[in-house]
């Protein structure tokens, strides 16, 4: 089994693997939150039959329903009483919240 690593003396020119050039690189540790239409949070990743999806936006609709919309472009409208599990990425020195 090969592994690649990467150090200072040996690293590829441009953005490593999995890191798109400019954009941030996550930090903070994932954690699983319970989350309803009016906890849902842009950088969520949740769980729909069986797939991960990572909230890119989300609006607000009547009755208190949320419309996520996911990286890959699919849409899923969050009733106000839905309740999932999502992983949620948090900074763990910054106490009080998720």
């Amino acid at each position: 089994m090969r592994f690649d690593t990467y150090s200072a003396s040996h690293r590829p020119s441009g953005p490593l693997p999995g890191h798109g050039g400019d954009a941030p690189v996550a930090t903070g540790v994932l954690v699983a939150v319970e989350i309803d239409a009016a906890t849902v949070r842009r950088g969520d990743q949740v769980m729909i039959g069986a797939q991960a999806f990572t909230v890119r936006d989300l609006s607000t609709l009547a009755g208190g329903a949320k419309r996520l919309v996911f990286d890959s472009g699919d849409s899923f409208v969050m009733g106000s009483r839905t309740v999932l599990w999502a992983a949620r990425r948090v900074d763990p020195r910054r106490r009080g919240r998720a």
